[in-house]
């Protein structure tokens, strides 16, 4: 059996190294794909080193663009390619323009759409993430979703071919073939958590981490398009940050697109505090190291709150709403809008690290279920 794999961006390619492993190690034949969205080589390239990623097959240097271009690229470039492979199935991780430029090509093309992380919803129809979403879903024949929630966000708009009403499998009953014509849905875990489980396996060194010592330091990231192209909001948070930069130690790895923003509207006088530390994008094990020690994590991204969740440490997130809802209703995650009235308020107000006893995203298996899944749907 073949599969065709396709990533183009950093949350992506973490998700893919555990999967890629398993089903290698259940003889099952993958062509890698690369998108080209993260091309910067700190965002992407690195990722196949430190994480033993194949190397892709396909390379397909999409890079950036509107929405519309960058979505039209990979269609006519993916196509291509699956008119030259012809695989079994094609695997799509996510929301992002490569993820639905991925399931349009193969299922205009007939061939089987795998959706990893499928069912999340933040409710935002102009959240272009969330129209990637809902369409990829819909043009899905697998469904593997990443917890209970998710099913039942697929089951709001007509997807209720679940097993077990989306209880979390056992690998045996992921085995379990579904006969029905109609799409397979089932909660396999979040594969995000067998990555992050062995990331700190890996124990790396992370010389700044060590130095500072752990809770002595505040996390920040920002990389949405939400945050970072209005001026205002841009601003506003910046200056949040400089403001924490007073009280705390800020470990801030700028995403290229933010120093890009940062450059423009000549702010980056304001992060020259020397409590805040401007670094290079980490390395996966670094970067989960660095969460897992942090006071706290103020992040846009929607992978780092769930990380930070798996890791017992609290996070604020920059977001009106956030597709992990279990998050916030476990009190792990605070939701501070686009314009926080006082980061350095909200940062004095979180809790202590608690590593959650209850666990809605799965046990760090999900890579295992995924293949049991995929040898008894696409045999």
């Amino acid at each position: 059996m073949k599969l065709l794999t396709i990533v183009g961006a950093r949350p992506q390619f973490i998700k893919a190294a555990p999967l890629s492993k398993a089903l290698a190690g259940a003889g099952i034949s993958e062509v890698f794909v690369d998108s080209g969205q993260h091309y910067d080589q700190a965002m992407a390239g690195n990722f196949f080193k430190e994480l033993e990623l194949p190397a892709p097959a396909y390379s397909l240097g999409v890079g950036s663009g509107s929405h519309g271009k960058m979505t039209g690229r990979l269609l006519e470039s993916i196509e291509t390619v699956l008119l030259k492979e012809r695989p079994r199935a094609v695997i799509v991780y996510g929301d992002t323009n490569t993820t639905l430029a991925g399931a349009l090509a193969a299922a205009k093309l007939n061939i089987p759409v795998v959706h990893i992380e499928a069912g999340l919803r933040s409710y935002r129809a102009a959240m272009p993430e969330e129209i990637n979403r809902r369409l990829t879903d819909h043009v899905s024949q697998i469904l593997l979703c990443p917890s209970q929630r998710a099913v039942e966000n697929l089951a709001k708009e007509g997807l209720t071919n679940a097993m077990k009403s989306g209880v979390l499998l056992s690998e045996d009953e992921c085995r379990s073939n579904n006969p029905s014509d109609q799409p397979f849905i089932c909660n396999v875990g979040d594969i995000m958590f067998d990555a992050l489980l062995a990331a700190r396996a890996r124990k790396p060194t992370v010389p700044l981490v060590d130095q500072l010592g752990a809770r002595n330091y505040v996390l920040v990231t920002i990389h949405r398009a939400e945050s970072t192209n209005d001026p205002d909001i841009f601003e506003g948070l910046i200056r949040n940050i400089a403001e924490l930069g007073g009280f705390y130690n800020v470990l801030f790895p700028v995403h290229p697109r933010t120093r890009k923003c940062l450059e423009e509207a000549n702010l980056g006088h304001l992060l020259e505090s020397p409590n805040i530390h401007c670094l290079e994008p980490m390395s996966y094990g670094a970067f989960v190291k660095t969460q897992s020690n942090a006071r706290v994590v103020v992040t846009d991204s929607g992978g780092v709150q769930k990380e930070s969740f798996m890791l017992g440490t609290p996070c604020l997130t920059l977001r009106e709403e956030t597709e992990w809802t279990e998050t916030v209703e476990m009190g792990r995650n605070r939701l501070l809008g686009l314009k926080p009235q006082s980061l350095l308020d909200a940062v004095r107000e979180t809790k202590d690290h608690i590593e959650p006893t209850i666990r809605p995203y799965g046990d760090g298996r999900a890579s295992a279920r995924i293949v049991a899944v995929m040898e008894a749907c696409l045999s």
